[in-house]
């Protein structure tokens, strides 16, 4: 049996996404999802968030641009990726999100239009 890697969660972005290039020019966007959550502590809940660090590889990337900023809800889903690599003879890691789909849910936090921008984008690693 195949391990199953599968994430996928909604949150809301917590700065516009950033796009660099490759080495063979393909696109890739980096952006964060915060993911907010409640825990019990002794008798009373409390607000939790969590800070999910994520990449949106192609033609996604270019063309949702505008709409990924900060504050605009989304839905997305992915696979867990860990990058390693030596830094001052330590050795460091970090996980992210590679995303396959996203959707653009509602408008940005500051209540927005709620136009959705054109829907999902599919992973392309171009």
């Amino acid at each position: 049996m195949n391990d199953i890697n599968v994430v996928s969660m909604t949150g809301r972005l917590t700065r516009d996404m950033e796009i660099k290039y490759s080495r063979s020019g393909a696109p890739v966007g980096r952006l964060s999802i915060a993911v907010n959550g409640s825990r019990k502590h002794g008798d009373q809940w409390e607000q939790t968030a969590s800070f999910i660090d994520c990449i949106l590889f192609g033609q996604s990337a270019t063309n949702l641009e505008q709409y990924l900023v900060k504050g605009r809800q989304v839905a997305g889903s992915g696979e867990l990726r860990q990058d390693r690599w030596d830094q001052d003879g330590q050795t460091r890691t970090r996980i992210n999100v590679v995303i396959d789909s996203i959707a653009l849910l509602g408008g940005s936090q500051s209540g927005g239009s709620g136009d959705n921008g054109g829907g999902n984008g599919q992973r392309d690693r171009g």
